[in-house]
């Protein structure tokens, strides 16, 4: 709303004057952001570890999920290091709410499943809910973000009231894959499961690492007649 109301040139003017005084910085790397750069550096664009998995049906990402839900394919944008690049522009996202960011990173990853034929069929983006109470606390759903951007770039629709979390759970942190499991087995809902009829879905989280939380939410969706489904997130930790 500050440049309503201005002229072009007037407007440039000002933007690159507050760039000066509060420039943009490359999320991963902190170097100062140039004419063109968005959230990130070209070369952080390009140096960071991409897993390219929407290339391939069968994937580091797709057998978690093999003998324990028969999802279509998966695919993740990022490798997740600790202490790398990739956690610290995921913890820019997600703990300090840059939602530009985290959409920006979805609509690259929707990219990339817009060019793959294993992405085809999808006709509706869902994410991984949040209890309430937890969304409330924190601003925003990280997953709802995500998913926004990829069905941006993917040309569908995205839901976030067509599965639910009903239940408010531990943090999964330093939980097992067991555990990890056990705590979300039975907190996801559909409220309207009609409406999920014979779509084909694909669910999205920010980070995966046994698969669990994805595992749960995979359940309650395939006991809806007809529904695929197919699994997104930004990173997959090593």
């Amino acid at each position: 709303m500050i440049f309503k109301g201005l002229s072009g040139a007037v407007k440039l003017h000002l933007k690159n004057f507050i760039s000066l005084v509060y420039p943009e910085t490359c999320c991963a790397c902190g170097s100062c952001l140039i004419d063109q750069e968005t959230h990130l550096c070209l070369v952080c664009r390009a140096m960071l570890p991409q897993t390219r998995f929407h290339k391939q049906k069968e994937n580091q990402l797709s057998r978690i999920f093999w003998g324990r839900q028969p999802v279509e394919t998966g695919t993740a944008l990022y490798y997740f290091h600790k202490k790398g690049k990739v956690q610290r522009v995921i913890h820019q996202f997600k703990y300090k709410g840059n939602i530009r960011l985290g959409n920006y990173l979805g609509k690259i990853l929707g990219q990339n499943m817009a060019q793959s034929e294993h992405y085809s069929p999808v006709n509706c983006v869902i994410p991984v809910p949040l209890h309430p109470a937890k969304e409330r606390k924190r601003g925003f759903n990280q997953s709802a973000v995500i998913a926004e951007g990829i069905a941006s770039s993917m040309k569908i629709e995205c839901r976030t009231d067509l599965l639910i979390r009903s239940k408010h759970t531990e943090t999964q942190t330093k939980k097992d894959r067991f555990h990890r499991w056990k705590n979300v087995s039975s907190v996801f809902e559909t409220p309207n499961p009609v409406l999920l009829e014979n779509k084909s879905i694909l669910l999205v989280d920010d980070v995966i690492t046994t698969g669990a939380t994805l595992e749960a939410c995979a359940e309650k969706l395939l006991e809806v007649k007809g529904v695929r489904v197919w699994i997104a997130t930004l990173a997959l930790t090593d």
